[in-house]
């Protein structure tokens, strides 16, 4: 799909089609009234019939508009004009493409991109519009023998600006869109890989590509006997009942100062967990490929990184593993050492995340990083407290949290905070070693990211937890592509790009 931004009058678009909006009740937007005008009330002619009410999501395409240059015309529905808001602008622009697409115009002109919604401004309207496009064309058929095409798809959209002088703040908007779309398509892709084929070399083999294809972007590969000499005994346990071997994928892009410190990304990338000797429930088993969601989300939010091409240092941490049962998985009872030195009692196998994700926390202690974000598909308790609109954010540095939490507004990609308070360390007491990897069933979330926090003493550190976000179940099943968009936003606004100037 191609992409662009024009500044011109709706009278003068020679296209497939010109895209316009019409609100409740029957009231034409700006750009339509100029189409009516032009076509003699022959717009406004047909809502007066009741051929469209303006609810939001209502679609109406006319052919052959009189004294109209385009061949078609396709009404809007936006609901109240002065309820518009962000969600209801992302899920017009999401219809609208679904429809043009199944119209049989190969191009589109768009003037939604001018709808007023509150607080945002054409730079961010622009980049939500491709955003939601690209998410809206998304397929994974790679693995069907039969895929369906449409008869004429859309191949074109060009999204208007009010003036030519917010010409250069759209190109700005369209061109981040397009490198974050390629980012979540990234993170899709690999996450919707059924676990047979992405398993940990796989998933090492994902970051090479990067290597391969950007000259500012180098990866290394950690396997079990470097994992063994680095002390790495937790990483290593939960892996231990798979034939796959577990591989630490280390993606370097370098775009700022040599001395500049990094900031580092590590994504949680349990590539299958059955929960081990804590076997979880066959229901729905199938969706545990996606606890390689925090991986997938750092792999494509570097893939954005290196198209954008931005001047700052960033770590990517694939902490690729499987977790399965066998003769020779480690069992509830053990106690691990960790690359820390900590050790840790196992309460249950089926928290094995945080047991991957601490010796990798303690493993990028090297890099000096001026901040550390995890990304974890970490605990079903977050999914219970958020649902699947909110990534759970917790912090040990609130301006770090901060800048997550604006980063995540801007983006449309939501988080929510919640505390990380010393009350909650007392649940992950162990009678036997330094602690237990389950603090029991209250505050879930917390206690795994209290976990985690005994790792990342040394430098500036949030975690995501994103099992409510990071994929759909049920009949549209599949990864969300999330967080990719807000680490993306996160990373932008720390090179100082995150405006449309």
């Amino acid at each position: 799909m191609e992409f662009s931004v024009k500044s011109g009058s709706p009278e003068k678009q020679r296209s497939a089609c010109i895209v316009v909006g019409v609100f409740e009740p029957r009231r034409l937007s700006g750009t339509a009234e100029q189409l009516d005008e032009i076509s003699e009330g022959y717009i406004s002619n047909l809502l007066r019939k009741g051929d469209l009410e303006g609810k939001s999501g209502q679609m109406l395409l006319l052919h052959h508009v009189p004294n109209i240059l385009s061949e078609r015309v396709l009404l809007v529905g936006c609901g109240k004009e002065r309820e518009l808001d962000e969600r209801q602008y992302r899920q017009i622009i999401t219809k609208t493409i679904n429809t043009l697409n199944e119209t049989g115009s190969m191009e589109a002109v768009c003037f939604l991109s001018e709808l007023h919604v509150k607080g945002r401004d054409i730079y961010w309207k622009v980049r939500q519009a491709v955003e939601a496009a690209q998410d809206g064309l998304y397929s994974f058929d790679s693995l069907k023998t039969r895929k369906a095409e449409p008869r004429r798809p859309l191949r074109k959209i060009i999204f208007n600006v009010p003036t030519r002088r917010e010409l250069p703040i759209g190109e700005r908007a369209v061109t981040h869109a397009l490198a974050i779309s390629e980012g979540i398509t990234t993170c899709k892709n690999v996450a919707n890989m059924p676990p047979n084929i992405c398993n940990p070399a796989y998933l090492a083999e994902q970051a090479k590509i990067l290597e391969n294809d950007y000259d500012n972007v180098t990866t290394t590969i950690v396997n079990e006997k470097e994992m063994e000499e680095l002390g790495m005994g937790s990483y290593l346990a939960v892996g231990r009942g798979s034939v796959n071997e577990s591989l630490m994928s280390i993606i370097k892009y370098d775009g700022g100062a040599d001395d500049a410190k990094p900031l580092v990304l590590v994504g949680k990338g349990l590539t299958f967990d059955s929960g081990g000797i804590s076997l979880k429930p066959g229901a729905g088993m199938d969706e545990m490929k996606y606890d390689m969601g925090g991986a997938a989300g750092v792999l494509g939010a570097m893939h954005a990184l290196a198209e954008l091409q931005l001047p700052i240092n960033v770590i990517g941490v694939l902490a690729g593993c499987e977790n399965m049962p066998s003769s020779n998985a480690y069992r509830p009872g053990d106690i691990l050492t960790t690359m820390s030195g900590q050790t840790v009692e196992v309460l249950n196998t089926d928290a094995e995340g945080r047991l991957v994700l601490c010796d990798a926390l303690t493993y990028v202690e090297r890099f000096n990083p001026d901040a550390v974000i995890d990304v974890a598909t970490l605990t079903g308790a977050c999914v219970v407290a958020l649902g699947a609109h909110a990534t759970g954010l917790l912090s040990s540095h609130n301006p770090l949290a901060h800048e997550l939490l604006n980063a995540s507004e801007q983006s449309g990609d939501r988080a929510w905070r919640l505390p990380l308070w010393d009350d909650y360390q007392d649940q992950l007491e162990s009678p036997f070693a330094d602690f237990t990897n389950l603090g029991g069933k209250e505050a879930g979330t917390i206690t795994a990211a209290c976990f985690l926090s005994k790792f990342t003493k040394k430098y500036n550190w949030a975690h995501l937890d994103i099992a409510g976000t990071a994929w759909r179940s049920g009949k549209n099943k599949g990864s969300t592509g999330r967080p990719v968009s807000m680490l993306t936003q996160f990373l932008l606004n720390r090179s100082g790009q995150e405006q449309g100037e």
